[in-house]
């Protein structure tokens, strides 16, 4: 004759199964999307040599945070657009861009 009552770890364990991976932001020049690609090295079936692959994905940015160079983690998530079917998490390492764009500040600076 009880509910059945439900618990916010049940909506949070589905979200957890998502797949995730860590990638290279490659272009941030669209609006709200960067292109991720993602690297995987697998040894060869027969010869053990690794051999590299890449995948590219189209990640949603809603803040526009990421740029070009910048080491992301995206998750799997419902289709946005045509091709947009990841989100970036975090930002796992800056790219380039921000510390070429410091270094100018440092060299304008009399020592």
């Amino acid at each position: 004759m009880s509910q059945p009552t439900t618990t916010p770890d049940a909506s949070s364990s589905a979200r957890s199964r998502r797949t995730t991976e860590i990638g290279v932001v490659t272009s941030d020049k669209m609006n709200k999307t960067r292109r991720v690609e993602v690297e995987i090295l697998f040894p060869h079936p027969k010869y053990g040599k690794l051999l590299r692959h890449r995948t590219v994905c189209h990640a949603h940015d809603e803040t526009n945070v990421s740029h070009l160079g910048d080491v992301v983690e995206i998750m799997e998530t419902r289709p946005l657009s045509k091709l947009k079917r990841w989100r970036i998490v975090r930002i796992v390492r800056q790219g380039a861009q921000q510390a070429l764009a410091g270094e100018g500040e440092a060299a304008q600076k009399p020592a």
